[in-house]
């Protein structure tokens, strides 16, 4: 099977990347246009594990200028991951960007992907989609995005449906809740907290602290997202991945001086818009039809990416 992985530098993309390639049978091809907070110097580790491999082939190139159709010959699935991420940078004159890399280029693909035979497409999208809710969030949800980004990832969906609805896309929805481990980008919250440890710099908590999101460690969550292309019932569907254990920021603090053996000092900001106070996956759906179980405790998750990040930070110092 040809796969086509959108986004393949990225945290996930690449994790994703080196999972399907223990298949036999896959060859994958993966593009990135080394946008967005992620160094391109870490991406580049990112991809270290991949470059070499025989059926593994990247381009580095923006959906918005390359060639599609040269692009997509002989594709038998895609993983469209790529977009620009994050909240708190999606606001004012930030927005422009995530409107060309998450909406624009999501249509263009779209376009020259509905007059080829493909046997899925799996788009990548966030719990960002929900808002602030109350309790566990199944899928049926009203959603109502509370930032840019949120906005434009769910108008990607959007775009996805009207093509299924039109053109016969044999689409699937993942809807991603906080997915943490090695490889996470420097702009979100465990690593800026560690980086921050690992400096003897105070972490910034916006906000009192008291927020809880439902925390997916990378691996569970490409355990989820892999089978996402060969499970049988799962075309048309949208799909929450998401964890079994929730925290508020302050707990997850404490449990990363455990893990470091080092007190933390706090420095309190205001909150931030466009978060959520309360994220919490309901995950009966991914587990019925995906068979998903979450297997990564919290606090082992916690220490592999601590692992990752003082070896990161050792080699590439602040």
């Amino acid at each position: 099977m040809n796969i086509l992985v959108t986004g393949a530098a990225g945290f996930v993309g690449s994790h994703l990347c080196e999972s399907l390639l223990e298949e036999p049978t896959y060859h994958v091809t993966g593009v990135d246009t080394f946008i967005g907070p992620t160094p391109p110097s870490f991406k580049r580790m990112n991809l270290q594990n991949l470059l070499d491999h025989p059926r593994f082939c990247f381009m580095q190139t923006n959906l918005l200028n390359t060639n599609l159709e040269q692009l997509l010959n002989g594709v038998d699935a895609i993983y469209h991951l790529s977009a620009i991420p994050g909240v708190r940078s999606s606001w004012g004159d930030e927005f422009a960007p995530y409107m060309d890399n998450n909406i624009l280029a999501t249509q263009k693909l779209l376009e020259s992907v509905k007059s080829i035979n493909i046997k899925r497409f799996i788009y990548i999208s966030t719990s960002s989609v929900y808002g602030e809710k109350v309790g566990k969030v199944c899928e049926d949800a009203a959603l109502n995005p509370l930032s840019p980004y949120g906005i434009t990832k769910l108008t990607g969906e959007q775009l996805c449906r009207v093509y299924e609805n039109s053109f016969g896309l044999p689409l699937v929805v993942l809807r991603y809740f906080t997915v943490y481990g090695p490889r996470q980008r420097p702009d979100m919250a465990f690593h800026r907290f560690m980086r921050q440890i690992y400096t003897n710099q105070p972490i910034t908590i916006f906000g009192d602290g008291l927020q809880t999101r439902d925390f997916t460690y990378i691996d569970d969550c490409i355990t989820g997202t892999k089978k996402a292309l060969t499970a049988d019932g799962v075309i048309g569907e949208t799909i929450n991945i998401g964890g079994k254990e929730r925290s508020s920021i302050l707990g997850i603090i404490s449990t990363l001086e455990k893990v470091t053996g080092r007190k933390a000092l706090l420095s309190f900001s205001g909150r931030l818009k466009g978060e959520p106070h309360h994220t919490w996956a309901d995950i009966s759906k991914a587990e019925r039809l995906l068979e998903y179980s979450p297997a990564i405790p919290l606090k082992g998750g916690l220490e592999k990416e601590w692992n990752y990040i003082q070896e990161l930070y050792r080699t590439n110092p602040t």
